[in-house]
């Protein structure tokens, strides 16, 4: 059991777990999952770790084909009062690992050491279900996207380029 899996079951989330034999040399985490469990790659999430100019860490919740757009996610977490900051870069491995308790290619927004301010893409709200880490690499956890938002008292926002 991951610590995202004891926080779905303990918070009785309307999930189900999604397992795959994971290809170490798989260039993209999040587009093998969806090629493996034969998903469209627009319900398959990626967790991505920022770092502000202040070093305050806060995670972005988007689609694995898209990429995050920088100036879009601070907008979004000053905009929804979760960090106040003007820019955002990609947070240090060591410090992702350190402040989530997971490795990267399987940080899941679920069961973090430490809740970090959440903003999830617009997008996911199309969605009836989404697919999100479950914790580990090959292991992906499929849940409604309001419930993710509910759980982690994410937002949603538009955080991805154009």
């Amino acid at each position: 059991m991951t610590p995202a899996i004891n926080l779905a079951k303990q918070r009785a989330l309307n999930y189900q777990l999604h397992d795959y034999v994971h290809d170490s040399n798989a260039a993209s985490f999040g587009l093998e999952a969806a090629e493996k469990l034969g998903v469209d790659v627009s319900q398959v999430f990626k967790t991505l770790v920022v770092s502000t100019e202040t070093s305050a860490l806060a995670v972005a919740i988007l689609p694995v084909d898209k990429t995050l757009n920088f100036k879009k996610m601070a907008k979004a977490l000053s905009s929804n009062k979760l960090l106040i900051c003007k820019k955002v870069q990609m947070a240090d491995p060591k410090q992702v690992e350190r402040s989530t308790g997971y490795v990267l290619g399987g940080v899941s927004p679920l069961g973090q050491k430490k809740r970090l301010p959440t903003i999830i893409d617009s997008s996911a709200a199309e969605q009836t279900t989404i697919y999100v880490s479950g914790g580990r690499r090959g292991l992906e956890i499929e849940l409604p996207p309001a419930q993710l938002a509910e759980t982690l008292a994410a937002c949603f926002s538009t955080i991805i380029d154009d």
